[in-house]
């Protein structure tokens, strides 16, 4: 596959303890169960049970919202995805990380930056809607280009893992219909430095995505009939099935010659990885 060189850019800057058995108590007699919205029924004027029914239920949703959120960062301080809450600047420390094991991973069908016959090959898997890996691209992808891939000591490759839903997918798919145009890397740029927070999905439908496709450059009517057709799902499918199978499981995920590095670490963490792989013979 034929190596290109992106443009300069500037881009702006959780095992618990069991619980204690509980102390024996002596028998009490069993209670009638109670419906609460029945008790609640009793204090509450006629006409505004409905009200509070519906205002009971969007408190449930919020809440649901809110466990998934701490269950999903936990994850991914325990898989070394991002960052701890303490540390200097909250990173979580290079060391954390267990010894990995080479991964024959292959180059995919983006177009690689840097030297085609770079000595390291750099390989990340990311979600384009995955907070991480947007602090990996602003913190360190940038140092990488900068010292690695500019100086023809490198390339750098992106494969699509995209797993945290539906506007995931669908901001994937869009990544293939701009890689159609010739426009991956401009896609791929644009939507790091505009991510917006996790919870808003407001970017990732057809026409939003279309108009991104406008202001980078793209016919319009090309992009949208491909993203609506979803023309290009199964490359982006087969990405994320490859990265499966080379053991990824939380993003970003990036491999120096092969060998996995997980979470947005420290540049200096793959400034060591990389030059041990120049070293060699």
């Amino acid at each position: 596959m034929p190596a290109v060189t992106r443009k300069k850019s500037v881009r702006p800057s959780t095992t618990s303890q069991p619980l204690p058995q509980a102390m024996p108590t002596a028998p009490v007699a069993s209670q009638p169960k109670r419906n609460p919205l029945k008790v609640l029924g009793k204090f509450a004027p006629k006409g505004y049970m409905p009200v509070l029914i519906g205002l009971l239920l969007i408190a449930s949703f919020f809440l649901g919202m809110l466990v998934d959120k701490v269950q999903y960062l936990q994850s991914g301080q325990a898989q070394g995805l991002g960052y701890a809450p303490s540390g200097a600047q909250g990173q979580q420390a290079p060391g954390a990380q267990p010894p990995a094991q080479k991964q024959n991973v292959t180059l995919g069908h983006f177009p690689a930056l840097g030297n085609k016959d770079a000595k390291v090959t750099i390989i990340e898997f990311a979600d384009l809607r995955c907070p991480f890996c947007e602090r990996f691209f602003t913190d360190t992808e940038q140092q990488l280009m900068k010292n690695y891939v500019d100086t023809g000591k490198a390339k750098f490759v992106f494969r699509q893992y995209a797993f945290l839903g539906p506007a995931s997918t669908t901001a994937a798919n869009a990544a293939e219909c701009a890689n159609d145009q010739g426009k991956f890397w401009e896609f791929h740029d644009y939507m790091y430095k505009n991510q917006p927070s996790e919870s808003d999905t407001s970017m990732y439908t057809t026409d939003k995505l279309t108009e991104i496709a406008g202001t980078l450059g793209m016919n319009t009517d090309q992009f949208q009939s491909c993203l609506s057709t979803n023309k290009d799902a199964d490359k982006a499918s087969a990405d994320l099935t490859e990265g499966q199978k080379v053991g990824v499981t939380g993003t970003p995920t990036i491999f120096i010659n092969g060998t996995p590095v997980v979470g947005a670490q420290p540049y200096a963490t793959f400034q060591q990885l990389i030059d041990q792989e120049l070293a060699k013979k």
